[in-house]
């Protein structure tokens, strides 16, 4: 039996070279020949209208937006202006005090929030030294970013206010924490891996909707476990667009030029050797993170050995060796339904992170990947408890997590 495991799990991996090759066709960009667009220090400038400085709060929309979707942003802008001043955000923040900060971005501080009618809004306070050119440009890009994109797994832009040397961005409130917390033991119970699926699904639905569905589309680059926040119903939501970048418009382009920027562990390689940015530097990122999510470990473990440092690296080689359960997270249940599932989500994690950008499958098809893992999963589910009850045995224990939350699959354009 140990040698037909081995043997098919080498098979599954062998199957997966061929794959990424048919990946890499069906989503190739229809263009007649290899561009680039460089970045240049006046993008961000004018991109992004300068705002007045007197207390108030504007919500922008994008030009490209239909007209029922302009007079929906319009009314908002009026509701944020009649209904909030500088003065409110400090009072619902307690003056910004020590008990209600949530956490940092890469600009500032996140700070919670009790509006006066009980409901709770997420503040990102600037640094200091905002004026700091490429702080100022993360800002201006952040409320830029937000306010074209508006997705169930995306966190939600209210508007941004700017008072004298204070600069705010308001976004909805998201209570659960970061799933890097989750991974870590420090909020809740230990995820399934069914519940950690489901928050994979609802990321690539995310990511793809960025590169696929937006007016323009849009590149994170920062994709991280800490940027992912979950809801009460382990929903995740995409936070932390201070680093994205438009994709280039011009449609002979392959990539932007731009300085690096990211995370450790998670910045692909191609574009830390390179410089040059493109969506599949996303899916490398997202390949990361789906390996952090079996593993429960962090990118790099800086206090493991020289072999086991690179978590990336160390657990797909301990795949392509038929050692899959040596990799999978403690806290997981090891049911064969949740073996064979986690053996294909590690396949897609390898296609991600292919050194070879050209290799690596669009963010879409790696939802279509997760959604038949999901499919599969709930299949053997229902199959070993039917089994069980059949045999006298009774139903055994089994996630029902993954049979409620993800019983219909969302639209990556909702």
């Amino acid at each position: 039996m140990a040698g037909k495991k081995t043997r098919s799990t080498r098979s599954l991996w062998d199957a997966a070279a061929t794959t990424v090759e048919a990946c890499t066709n069906c989503f190739a960009p229809r263009r007649s020949r290899i561009g680039e667009v460089h970045e240049t220090p006046s993008n961000d400038a004018r991109d992004v209208s300068s705002s007045s400085t007197v207390s108030r709060i504007s919500s922008a929309s994008s030009t490209h937006t239909n007209t029922s979707r302009q007079i929906g942003d319009n009314a908002r802008n009026k509701f944020w202006k009649d209904r909030f001043s500088f003065q409110e955000i400090c009072l619902a923040t307690s003056n910004f005090s020590e008990q209600n900060r949530i956490g940092r971005g890469n600009f500032g501080t996140v700070y919670k929030g009790k509006l006066r009618d009980g409901s709770f809004i997420a503040v990102k306070r600037a640094n200091k030294n905002m004026y700091d050119r490429h702080l100022s440009a993360e800002f201006r890009t952040e409320i830029q970013m937000l306010s074209k994109v508006e997705h169930l797994n995306l966190v939600k832009f209210l508007g941004h206010l700017e008072h004298e040397g204070e600069r705010l961005i308001l976004v909805e409130y998201v209570n659960n924490g970061t799933l890097r917390e989750h991974l870590d033991g420090t909020r809740g119970e230990p995820l399934e891996f069914s519940q950690r699926l489901n928050i994979a699904i609802d990321i690539a639905h995310a990511v793809a909707y960025l590169h696929g569905y937006t007016d323009h589309p849009i590149i994170h680059r920062d994709i991280k476990s800490t940027n992912i926040l979950l809801t009460d119903q382990l929903r995740a939501k995409v936070a932390d667009f201070g680093f994205a970048r438009l994709a280039p418009d011009e449609t002979e382009a392959t990539h932007v030029s731009t300085m690096v920027k990211g995370t450790a562990g998670y910045v692909d390689p191609g574009y830390l050797r390179t410089n040059h940015l493109t969506d599949r530097s996303d899916v490398y990122s997202f390949g990361v993170l789906l390996v952090e999510l079996i593993t429960g470990r962090r990118p790099i473990e800086r206090n493991s050995g020289r072999h086991q440092r690179l978590t990336t690296e160390w657990a797909l080689r301990k795949c392509r060796d038929g050692d899959v359960v040596v990799a999978m997270d403690t806290r997981m249940r090891r049911t064969s339904a949740a073996v064979a599932a986690v053996e294909r989500v590690m396949a897609l994690a390898a296609e991600c992170a292919a050194p070879d950008r050209a290799a690596r499958p669009a963010m879409r098809r790696c939802a279509e990947v997760l959604w038949s893992v999901r499919r599969g999963f709930q299949h053997e589910q229902q199959r070993a408890a039917s089994a069980g009850a059949g045999a006298g045995a009774g139903t055994r224990p089994r996630d029902d997590s993954t049979l409620t939350h993800a019983s219909s699959v969302t639209s990556l354009e909702e």
